[in-house]
């Protein structure tokens, strides 16, 4: 699987328009964001992505994107430029 390092916000693969939208998120978060507050961001964004497919994104946020997120505690995720 290729890691890509810029998700496209106006792809035709939902995936990548959840990622991207995810990373744009914390980008604004320089405190970082727990789980459920990123999920309900995300589902507020585009009220077309599916609860689901958002979970199963953010559930792999960190190991999809590790050069742009991580963990700093468990729940709670931040992007890398803020470390």
């Amino acid at each position: 699987m290729a890691i890509r390092s810029e998700p496209d916000i106006h792809s035709s693969r939902v995936t990548e328009r959840i990622n991207a939208t995810a990373l744009e998120i914390l980008d604004k978060h320089p405190d970082g964001l727990r789980w459920s507050e990123l999920l309900s961001e995300i589902k507020a964004s585009d009220s077309t992505f599916h609860p689901k497919t958002v979970n199963g994104c953010v559930w792999k946020l960190i190991e999809k994107y590790p050069d742009r997120v991580y963990k700093p505690s468990k729940g709670l995720f931040r992007s890398l430029k803020y470390k």
